[in-house]
């Protein structure tokens, strides 16, 4: 082959490549993501006596979720491990299916034995869009941050590789999928382990049964207000259930 023809076929080859990257991040709206959460228990329950129950050795709670998506909706959910963990309880550990084309949400959770669905809309955050960034599983990631009250700050790590606006909890809304998610003080951290491009089944995104009586979300809050009133951590309670 001539110079002129190694120089084409170099030049063929360049157009192949971005034109398949391209077409890679244009094609990227339905997969898995696997997330490991860390949490720590220490931060969460901020008193000797629950440091005690809890543990030193214990104190960082890792757990796995996933979550399945495509250009319709999203199902979050938390993946059991083989082995039963004693103090589970000690963590929300939500279901979230959202319909994007609906702007609808739904929420499973359980406390104390206690089953319930919020149908709400879905969650609106005001978000800052910085100029640090990093990799996550592969993916280049923006930071940005919402200013969730006066006391705290939520950190995320979005790419636009994948372009659904999909999240862990009730994250969503930015463009591209969240791969990482944290509390200022990082009490709990989210983050990406594994992305699959993958179409999920009708088993895996569908949306779940309703489990218990179904509020929205301020009747749920007001509901548990006033029957956790005066009860240990009842007020944490009700922020862990819908800190997101």
């Amino acid at each position: 082959m001539g110079t002129v023809g190694i120089k084409i076929g170099i030049l063929l080859g360049l157009l192949f490549l971005g034109g398949s990257a391209f077409a890679q991040g244009q094609l990227v709206r339905e997969g898995k993501i696997t997330y490991e959460r860390r949490t720590n228990l220490w931060k969460i329950f901020d008193d000797q006596r629950m440091r005690d129950f809890v543990g030193e050795k214990n104190k960082i709670k890792v757990e796995e979720f996933t979550l399945y998506f495509n250009d319709t909706s999203s199902l979050f959910s938390y993946v059991a491990p083989e082995q039963p963990d004693p103090q589970s309880f000690l963590t929300m550990k939500n279901t979230v299916y959202n319909v994007f084309s609906k702007h609808q949400r739904f929420v499973y959770m359980d406390m104390m034995g206690n089953s319930m669905t919020v149908g709400d809309s879905l969650v609106k955050h005001t978000w800052k869009i910085t100029d640090k960034t990093r990799k996550i599983a592969g993916y280049d990631c923006t930071r940005v941050i919402w200013q969730k009250d006066d006391t705290t700050r939520i950190y995320a790590w979005y790419t636009t590789d994948i372009i659904a606006t999909v999240g862990p909890e009730n994250i969503q809304g930015l463009p591209g999928a969240v791969l990482g998610l944290a509390t200022e003080d990082g009490s709990i951290v989210y983050f990406a382990k594994k992305v699959e491009i993958m179409a999920p089944t009708i088993e895996q995104i569908g949306q779940p049964k309703k489990k218990g009586k179904q509020y929205t979300q301020a009747e749920l809050i007001a509901e548990l207000t006033a029957k956790l009133k005066g009860q240990p951590y009842g007020e944490r309670i009700i922020t862990g259930m819908f800190y997101w």
